[in-house]
């Protein structure tokens, strides 16, 4: 803490954005991510610490038209209790019933486990597979302006994003699935709710008749960011989901995947693991 010079509390989203236009801000929010990485030296403290946790703009959980927005500073525990996010966004609901301990899930925000980028970060996964976007926003000449930018093309790498310095996280924006959508998400890991995933599956898709359509799968823990897996997807699209069209499945998402070798699991164990995990996933998802 002995770097920081001034810390700040606004109270709107215009005084946040003004903050952040006159740079070297460090953003504080739940504080899960950011502390542990300040302490580990990962992340260093800027002159100013603004804790926007009093910006009513960033708050709330809303379906608006076609899409369902989420503020940034939704807690997991806000996501879980929100009969909104159950009904009608159940693989993000599931990936929070996965998520840390009740009381990492009581601070710990959306925007912030968006802006840490992780590879392995639960929410992403459901949300790139419910083709999320987020909203930015900034104020670079006196008014607050916001632009909105695919979840796919916000993750740069693990811990980059193309947030700009002087912008804030506002919001994640979520189309509702069409009707009939079910899916599953799925985390490995030594204790899957309290441990970073070794690998991460959110699965989805609408039966027609005997064939699945609009079908989604993204990856977390196999790439240098969350993935989706289009060539997966086109194998199932308008397909019955018999065996020999869940093997051309896991064959395709297997030539999608660039997992590592780390202290979590092998390279081998992750394809292994995706491997076996997708059919199970897909099978549950079908039936629901």
């Amino acid at each position: 803490m002995a770097d920081i010079e001034r810390y700040k509390t606004p109270t709107s989203l215009a005084e946040a954005t003004e903050i952040l236009r006159a740079g070297n801000v460090t953003v504080l929010a739940g504080g899960t991510d950011l502390l542990p990485q300040t302490q580990a030296g990962r992340v260093h403290f800027q002159p100013t610490l603004m804790n926007v946790r009093r910006v009513p703009e960033l708050q709330g959980i809303a379906e608006e038209g076609a899409v369902v927005r989420i503020g940034a500073l939704v807690t997991i525990t806000e996501l879980l209790e929100s009969a909104l996010v159950r009904g009608r966004l159940g693989i993000l609901w599931q990936a929070c019933d996965h998520f840390a301990s009740d009381q990492i899930r009581n601070a710990a925000t959306v925007g912030g486990n968006l802006c840490n980028a992780s590879p392995a970060g639960d929410t992403l996964v459901p949300l790139l597979a419910l083709d999320a976007r987020v909203v930015l926003a900034a104020k670079p000449d006196g008014a607050v302006q916001t632009r909105r930018v695919p979840l796919a093309e916000f993750l740069l790498g693990p811990g980059r994003t193309c947030r700009a310095p002087t912008e804030l996280l506002a919001a994640v924006e979520v189309p509702l699935p069409p009707a009939g959508f079910a899916g599953e998400f799925y985390k490995h890991g030594t204790r899957p709710g309290l441990d970073i995933a070794a690998i991460s599956i959110a699965a989805g898709a609408r039966r027609d008749g005997a064939v699945l359509r609009d079908v989604r799968i993204a990856f977390g823990a196999v790439a240098p960011t969350v993935i989706r897996a289009p060539r997966t997807e086109a194998v199932l699209e308008g397909r019955a989901p018999d065996a020999a069209t869940l093997a051309a499945a896991v064959h395709a998402a297997l030539g999608e995947i660039q997992p590592i070798s780390d202290v979590r699991a092998s390279d081998w164990y992750r394809r292994e693991l995706i491997g076996n995990i997708l059919k199970r996933v897909l099978t549950h998802a079908c039936q629901m």
